[in-house]
């Protein structure tokens, strides 16, 4: 097939992402363009994804304040990222693709491309309201999200989404010795519960470290004690999370999915979260983690402590049975296929 994949211009595609949905995205582009598929990847100018054809557009003059911040205020009506993406879809109609994969979480990348063969992925829960409002008008059939919890929250906002194609994370054996640590992982921002994970560590007594780049500047963390790593490429994430005796997922919102808990379980680290969004999807309780009550900074500490004693072999093989990319390919492979025709 002839596939446009198409991210947001907000933010460019690095090898040291903002985000999980950036990530996958990438996976996405580089794993059917590995299967033989003829795949470009229209996204913002100075974005890295090797293995791919990149058509890039400029970076919008207003893509900061187009960012969305979970929990925060919605964000304003952003010209510069409507036009950039009017640029990408004018591109895509003289390309004449199959199908278009669009991951854009930005109500224009829902309106522009109507009357083309279309699969918008929504990697977020409906928080935006006008990506609600444009959502509404997107049948049912060209609608996907991550996981059965974020297909919930949409159905309940009054978006009819059929189809649930959770991400995937590639497989790869990391030979590493863990160490009594806790690693909190990605964006630095209030959804993510950071002060939560970091007390947490701190009750179960074990040291702190901190990997991810600063997403909401209004967010400040006490990180005294805490070794901070920055923002990592994602081989070097993975090979911390292989030294790492636990990963720390305190998040404080409906996760839609949840990619460092999956990168963790991949890589044989055991992962304590809030039973929150998708992470009881995520998480094979008992054998790759241990989930506890929102919010609850001591029943997070007891997950913690759990989560040293399990197995990581069975943790990373629970990992390869349920959250592989190559899955993650097949569905997209098929659903593709479909919207293609």
């Amino acid at each position: 097939m002839r596939i446009a994949v198409v991210s947001s211009p907000v933010t460019a595609l690095r090898p040291a992402q903002l985000g999980g949905a950036q990530a996958f995205i990438c996976d996405l582009a580089r794993g059917l363009t590995e299967r033989g598929h003829d795949v470009t990847l229209h996204c913002a100018e100075g974005s890295q994804v090797d293995g791919v054809e990149l058509v890039t557009v400029a970076a919008p003059p207003d893509a900061a304040a187009a960012l969305v911040m979970p929990g925060g205020s919605q964000p304003p009506p952003a010209p510069g990222v409507a036009a950039a993406l009017g640029q990408i879809f004018q591109t895509i109609r003289a390309m004449d693709v199959d199908v278009i994969s669009q991951h854009a979480f930005d109500a224009p990348a829902l309106e522009l491309p109507r009357g083309l063969r279309v699969l918008h992925t929504l990697h977020l829960p409906p928080i935006v309201t006008g990506v609600v409002e444009a959502a509404r008008q997107v049948p049912a059939g060209a609608l996907a999200t991550v996981s059965r919890s974020c297909q919930a929250h949409w159905r309940g906002a009054g978006v009819d989404v059929e189809r649930v194609l959770p991400n995937g994370v590639a497989d790869i054996a990391i030979e590493s010795a863990p160490s009594r640590s806790a690693l909190i992982a990605g964006r630095i921002s209030p959804e993510k519960g950071i002060e939560h994970a970091i007390a947490a560590a701190r009750s179960a007594g074990i040291a702190v470290r901190l990997a991810g780049a600063h997403y909401d500047p209004a967010y400040v963390v006490d990180l005294h004690g805490v070794e901070t790593l920055g923002s990592l490429a994602r081989d070097e994430l993975r090979r911390v999370m292989a030294t790492s005796g636990v990963t720390v997922c305190a998040v404080r919102w409906e996760e839609p999915f949840g990619m460092v808990a999956a990168e963790a379980q991949m890589a044989g680290c055991p992962v304590a979260a809030y039973r929150r969004g998708a992470l009881p999807e995520v998480v094979d309780e008992g054998v790759s983690g241990f989930l506890a009550e929102p919010d609850d900074v001591a029943d997070l500490a007891v997950a913690i402590e759990r989560c040293l004693t399990l197995d990581r072999a069975s943790a990373r093989a629970s990992a390869r049975r349920r959250l592989s990319l190559d899955d993650a390919l097949d569905r997209y492979e098929s659903a593709l296929r479909e919207v293609a025709r």
